[in-house]
């Protein structure tokens, strides 16, 4: 009889963790996260940056322990499972980059690509704007993809320099417990609202482990689809929306609309527009933002330097008045959104290699 793990990582593992990560994000909505905001690394790295004051937006500040927790369960498991692997070396200015601009494209569509899903899910009809603007920036990468696109090969790297990510998901708990005078947390806000803080972490540990035994990437699901026919990892995206909008329902949390969607606005053009940027940046990096947290976690730096690129986007976004609100964009989150669709378009164009 095979056991758990074997199913995880059969060709049955995405339906698995797709279902149970569906679940809990909407089991956390209900226990205090913002609506149909269970799980958003975009968003949740966004309060990270807020909490140690690289922006100061007063609503957007929490230390968020399901991205914690996405880092330590994935290395935990990775290391249990003999599949910890310091790597890394791979264009890392490049991926820093593309870091940031995916988290600007997300912030200006309020959500990365767990959080459309889950919106779509919750009712939010805007949000299918953005999952159609998600599947053309991943389109677009496949172009690139097709025409030889790579940023390099990473290298093997010395077993501590896979630590450094855990390292920093360990000191951000210590910051969220503690709650040391240079942290800030929102009075008010998304960023005042929360699950309890335990629950939020045991949850992030379990979907770091699923997610790292299943490769449960939202980003990579589209890609593999479009390039290779093949349906393996979009299963995972199925279960997941299935059972978000069943757990929706149950809970009554299902309210379908354009208006008065929580964390949300209705320009449809930049809902589109800054998932276009997010998915194009996510395919060329090499998956969603969750799967850039587990490949970190595994041990991958250049998935960390992506996440470092997330973070200083989130404060660009907020500095620079490039974030959207419910009230729609910002003053220049049209401009953050142009500048980096050329800029994902010339690394792609120019990263091609002979084939």
């Amino acid at each position: 009889m095979k056991s758990f793990d074997d199913l995880l990582t059969s060709r049955q593992g995405p339906w698995i963790a797709g279902g149970v990560i569906g679940l809990v994000a909407v089991a956390l909505a209900y226990l205090g996260n913002p609506g149909n905001m269970g799980f958003c690394v975009a968003c949740f790295t966004r309060d990270i940056a807020g909490a140690l004051k690289f922006h100061n937006a007063p609503v957007v500040q929490y230390i968020r322990p399901e991205i914690t927790g996405f880092i330590l369960g994935s290395f935990l498991s990775a290391f249990l499972f003999r599949e910890y692997s310091p790597r890394g070396g791979s264009s890392p200015l490049v991926r820093f980059g593309l870091g940031v601009f995916a988290m600007l494209g997300a912030l200006v569509f309020l959500g990365c690509p767990w959080r459309a899903y889950l919106r779509v899910a919750g009712g939010d009809w805007n949000a299918l704007y953005g999952v159609a603007g998600l599947v053309v920036g991943v389109l677009i990468g496949i172009m690139f993809l097709v025409k030889g696109f790579s940023l390099g090969a990473a290298h093997k790297n010395p077993k501590f320099a896979g630590l450094i990510m855990p390292v920093i998901a360990v000191a951000l708990l210590a910051f969220l417990f503690i709650k040391p005078s240079f942290i800030a947390f929102s009075e008010k806000g998304p960023g005042s609202q929360h699950a309890p803080a335990l629950i939020a972490l045991a949850v992030g540990l379990l979907v770091g482990w699923l997610a790292q035994r299943t490769r449960f990437c939202t980003v990579g699901a589209i890609r593999d689809v479009f390039l290779m026919r093949d349906f393996y990892l979009f299963k995972g995206i199925l279960a997941f929306i299935i059972v978000a909008f069943g757990a929706n329902y149950a809970l009554g949390l299902f309210k379908p609309g354009f208006e008065s969607q929580p964390v949300a606005h209705s320009d449809q053009l930049w809902n589109f527009l800054g998932m276009v940027l997010s998915g194009l940046a996510f395919t060329l990096a090499g998956g969603c933002p969750g799967r850039q947290l587990i490949m970190a976690g595994e041990g991958d730096s250049d998935s960390g330097v992506f996440v470092l690129g997330m973070l200083v986007g989130a404060a660009i976004a907020h500095n620079f008045g490039a974030a959207s609100s419910g009230a729609g964009i910002g003053a220049l989150g049209a401009h953050v959104t142009i500048i980096g669709l050329v800029f994902c378009l010339c690394v792609g164009f120019f990263s091609r290699q002979k084939i």
